[in-house]
């Protein structure tokens, strides 16, 4: 069998992963406000998507079409088959998006636009634009424009159209910047009776073009909206004069200018209008030009206003207290004593701040070190290390400013830590840093005693309420030492020592799993128990794939949760007939990256940062950590039955049946991340 017929497309798969964003969108037993959120994240997903893997795409197609150079990868064939499938989702979009709004006003939620809004609500609308919009907006006349470069990236702007109905003016044009980064897209009318009104910021700006342009003898406006979307890859500057984080913080700056690479607009815009767009911006018929509705960047759906009756969104739950931490003891104490598993959302990501602030005050602890990849926007975890290094501590953070879209935010975290006397290991150029490491160091009897955190998830309290993530707190010494070691490896990187315990890539994790799933392949072959359960975010690397495929054909059984790209093709006879992959997607993020190999009938487990692709085995200092206690291997199993049995929100993923749910037929529903929740608030009161 050809490489082609065993690998799917990446790219390909990555869209049938945002359809099923987008079923969630569809699927009438959600709440009807957490699917307007659900078609906010397949918007924003979809915009990044182009910024990054359709600007690298249309990057590889310029090369092949200039050089005639062939590849395995046919890139202008690829994003033939991308255009086709987004216009295809998009239809899908539009009519969810449509069904959405009209099944709204049975709950009492009515969308208006600028022609629908009697004189009272005209008013309000005009004094909230006059008081909290017109501070915010910045026209720009098309005729004035001399830098291609003026439109921003991912912003909304309206195209308006100024005309003089007493003709004594020329026709002229003008774009504004829709400011929904400063301001809610969202206005909430006041009502007289039980409905909500909304009108989105784009209408208001619509009803309001004479405060605009009123003063400058325009009378008649006509507004489209217009969306671009620029390639998102960072240039960075080799000036050796510059530091890393400059030369970072400079080719942030520069993306702002990338290559253009979708321009989406209002389809009723005038053909005149467009052209001119397209002229004055440098925009070509090679540029992704899309006609759309009269919306666009619908990401800002993620961030609905809270309206109507409760039901309308998840019922709220709270974060479950862990068994071994109800009371207010000593969280290094109760690690001392036994290994903790930690499942983010369903238990309280407090608990990592809580350790960090007891650290920061135990006159025992001598060090504090951790590894940073994205930090929330006002980070508890950040402001926890810096109170410790005022307490006198010595601590040190390895804060990734590569990591995409929070360089900015990273550089700043960087510099402040700095500022407060926290020592920061610099950035590896060429390598990111993405375990997910916290080293705390305390002198007990003269002894060097490490408390070790290592997750799947980011230190972030703001998305540990919405990814799912499994994490490993231990007094474990053989792991302790070895984060050590890793945090001295990423001060000198060409020191490269070996782990036991730990899989570290880029040297030994690839290694470490091709070792493992060969004991497999051995013990099948033997007649021994061989099976795994690989729980992943993204499965792209071909070698591994193939594999898993040479696994399979020894008789392996293998047992794969896939959220996202998964390149592998399960089911094929002769090939991977001993694979099953699902795809969950549901209320929470599923983020954990779990393995589990049989052994022969003494499983081993492990938890890890990486999902199975090449950037993860070989441009990433990336680490998979064994759990040794035997209770939270239970725990873990149970959890991954849970998952393995889910018949509600779990899709199988293969070439016949792109996103089919799982068939229930007459088993009892099993909705995994619900009874996740109530697995371990079973847990909680034993």
């Amino acid at each position: 069998m050809s490489n082609r017929k065993r690998i799917i497309n990446r790219e390909i798969s990555w869209l049938h992963f945002n359809e099923r964003v987008l079923q969630e969108a569809m699927d009438v037993n959600n709440p009807i406000i957490e699917r307007l959120k659900f078609l906010g994240i397949f918007s924003n997903n979809r915009d990044e998507f182009f910024r990054v893997r359709v600007a690298s795409m249309r990057r590889l197609a310029r090369i092949q079409n200039k050089k005639g150079k062939k590849t395995n990868i046919n890139a202008s064939s690829i994003l033939k088959q991308i255009n086709a499938k987004v216009e295809e989702q998009e239809k899908l979009y539009n009519q969810t998006f449509d069904q959405i709004v009209e099944e709204l006003k049975a709950h009492g939620i009515i969308f208006l636009d600028e022609k629908q809004l009697n004189k009272k609500q005209g008013d309000f609308v005009q004094d909230y634009f006059k008081t909290k919009v017109i501070p915010h907006l910045f026209p720009i006349m098309l005729k004035n424009i001399i830098n291609s470069d003026a439109l921003q990236d991912n912003a909304t702007y309206l195209g308006v159209s100024l005309k003089d109905s007493s003709k004594k003016k020329e026709d002229d044009y003008a774009l504004i910047m829709v400011p929904s980064d400063v301001i809610s897209r969202f206005l909430i009318i006041p009502s007289d009776n039980s409905n909500s009104y909304i009108i989105m910021l784009d209408d208001v700006m619509r009803y309001c073009m004479g405060e605009i342009f009123g003063p400058f003898g325009f009378d008649l406006f006509k507004a489209y909206t217009i969306k671009f979307t620029r390639d998102a890859e960072l240039d960075i500057d080799n000036d050796i004069s510059k530091s890393f984080i400059e030369q970072m913080s400079d080719s942030v700056k520069k993306r702002k200018k990338g290559a253009p690479v979708r321009f989406v607009y209002d389809k009723d815009i005038p053909e005149f209008f467009l052209s001119r767009l397209l002229h004055k911006f440098n925009i070509t018929k090679s540029d992704n030009l899309r006609g759309g509705g009269k919306y666009h960047n619908l990401k800002d759906f993620m961030s609905f206003p809270k309206i109507g009756s409760k039901s309308l969104v998840y019922k709220k739950t709270k974060p479950l207290t862990h068994p071994l931490l109800k009371e207010r003891t000593s969280i290094i104490k109760t690690i001392r004593q036994r290994d903790i598993l930690l499942h983010f959302p369903y238990q309280s990501f407090q608990y990592i701040v809580d350790l960090l602030r007891e650290a920061s005050i135990d006159t025992k602890v001598r060090s504090i070190k951790m590894t940073f990849y994205r930090a929330a926007k006002d980070s508890n975890v950040i402001q926890a290390l810096i109170n410790a290094a005022r307490n006198g501590k010595n601590v040190t953070v390895f804060l990734e400013i590569q990591a995409r879209f929070d360089e900015r935010a990273n550089i700043f975290w960087t510099r402040k830590l700095r500022e407060e006397g926290v020592k920061i290991i610099n950035t590896l150029p060429g390598y990111k840093v993405h375990s997910k490491l916290l080293l705390i160091r305390r002198k007990e009897n003269g002894k060097n005693i490490f408390y070790t955190y290592i997750s799947t998830g980011n230190f972030n309290e703001s998305t540990a309420k919405i990814y799912s993530d499994t994490s490993l707190l231990t007094a474990n010494q053989n792991i302790g030492n070895e984060a050590n070691m890793l945090f001295q490896m990423f001060e000198m990187p060409f020191n490269l020592p070996k782990f036991k315990h730990m899989m570290v890539s880029p040297h030994q994790l690839r290694s470490g799993f091709n070792s493992l799933i060969n004991k497999e392949i051995r013990n099948a072959k033997l007649g021994k128990e061989a099976w795994m359960i690989i729980k992943l975010n993204n499965i792209v690397d071909t070698k591994i794939v193939n594999k898993l495929y040479q696994a399979s054909r020894a008789g392996v059984k293998i047992d794969i949760i896939c959220r996202g790209i998964c390149v592998l093709i399960p089911q094929v006879k002769g090939l991977s007939d001993n694979i099953r992959v699902i795809s969950i997607v549901d209320k929470y993020l599923e983020h954990s990256r779990i393995q589990v190999f049989a052994n022969d009938g003494d499983p081993l487990y492990y938890i890890s940062s990486a999902d199975w692709m090449a950037r993860n085995f070989d441009h990433r200092f990336e680490t998979a950590c064994p759990i040794y206690d035997d209770a939270l291997k239970s725990e873990i199993m149970d959890i991954l039955k849970i998952q393995l049995g889910d018949n509600v929100k779990a899709r199988l993923v293969n070439t016949n049946t792109i996103n089919a749910y799982v068939d229930r037929k007459n088993n009892i529903k099993i909705r995994s991340q619900f009874d996740i929740y109530n697995y371990l608030n079973k847990k909680s009161r034993s």
